[in-house]
C-alpha cells in the first residue's frame, strides 16, 4: 500500500543500526518488554504508514538476522562509519526517493504524528534537511550531556546543537525554552550524499553530533517542534525509563 504522500513524494525510511555503542554496548539487541530495541524501532516506523519502504542498515549480522527473522527488511553496510547518516547514505545512493528519513535505531517509540510533521516540511521545495525537537523541561535533563540541546532562530532553523546547556541562562529573569534534539532526520538525496562526501568537521568531532556537519558547511536544518513523548535508548537507565513509559501507557 502506498503511503499518504505518495502522489507528491516518494519517502523511504532508513534505520542505521550499529552494534557497538560506547555508553551501552549491544543496546539495539537489548530486550524491552520482550522485544529488542531495534525490532521495536523498525515496527514503529512501519506502523506509522508514511513510508514507501523501511530498511534497517547495519554493520552487524546479529542485528540483520534479528530484523529479518521477524519479517523486516535489513541490509548490511559495506564499510565502517562514524555516523548513522554516513551509513544510510551508502544504500541511499542506489535508491530512488524524493526524501530519505533517518530514524536512529535506538528510537523505539517513534510515532506517526512527528514523522508526518517532518515529511510535511518538504512541501517547501528548496528545503534540503530537516529534523525534530521537543521541549525539555526537566532541569536535570537540561544539564545532562546525553541530551542534545538545540538553539533555534525565529524561523525554526537550527543555530547550534550542543551537549552543553544552550542557551546559557545569563539573564536568570528571562524565561527561555530549551529544546531537545530527537534523533530523526530527513534529507533530499543530494544533501544526504553531500554529507557523506564531506569529511567530519571540527564541531561535529568535538561534540559527537553528526548534524553539525551540515551547519559547518552552511546548510540550514529546519526543525519541527513536536510532542514526541518517547525515550531514546542511550544508557541502561534509559531502558528502565522506557519500561516505565510503556507500563504507564499500557503499551505492549
Amino acid at each position: 500500500m502506498r503511503h499518504l504522500y505518495s502522489s507528491v513524494m516518494k519517502v523511504i525510511a532508513l534505520i542505521p543500526a550499529r552494534l557497538g555503542a560506547t555508553r551501552f554496548p549491544s543496546k539495539l539487541l537489548a530486550l524491552l518488554k520482550g522485544k529488542s530495541v531495534i525490532r521495536r524501532t523498525y515496527e514503529s516506523a512501519v506502523c506509522a504508514g508514511l513510508f514507501d519502504e523501511v530498511v534497517v542498515v547495519t554493520d552487524s549480522d546479529d542485528i540483520l538476522n534479528e530484523v529479518v527473522k521477524h519479517g523486516g527488511r535489513a541490509m548490511k553496510s559495506k564499510g565502517p562509519y562514524e555516523s548513522g547518516t554516513d551509513r544510510i547514505a551508502e544504500v541511499a545512493a542506489d535508491m530512488d526517493a524524493d526524501v530519505f528519513v533517518n530514524i536512529q535505531g535506538d528510537e523505539p517509540f517513534v510515532q506517526k504524528e512527528p514523522l508526518a510533521q517532518l515529511i510535511n516540511l518538504f512541501k517547501e521545495e528548496d528545503l534540503q534537511v530537516a529534523s525534530l525537537v521537543q521541549l525539555l523541561t526537566d532541569p536535570e535533563l537540561i544539564i545532562d550531556p546525553n541530551y542534545v540541546k538545540v538553539a533555534l532562530d525565529i524561523n525554526n532553523n537550527a543555530l547550534f546543537f550542543s551537549r552543553s546547556v544552550i542557551p546559557y541562562p545569563r539573564n536568570a529573569e528571562m524565561s527561555i525554552p530549551y529544546y531537545e534534539h530527537i534523533g530523526v532526520y530527513a534529507f533530499r538525496k543530494k544533501a544526504l550524499l553531500d554529507f557523506t562526501n564531506w569529511p567530519m568537521t571540527p564541531l561535529e568531532a568535538v561534540e559527537k553530533i553528526e548534524c553539525l556537519r551540515f551547519l559547518e558547511h552552511g546548510v540550514p536544518i529546519r526543525m519541527a517542534i513536536t510532542r514526541y513523548m518517547g525515550v531514546e535508548i542511550d544508557t541502561p537507565e534509559d531502558m528502565l525509563r522506557a519500561e516505565e513509559l510503556m507500563n504507564k501507557n499500557g503499551w505492549e
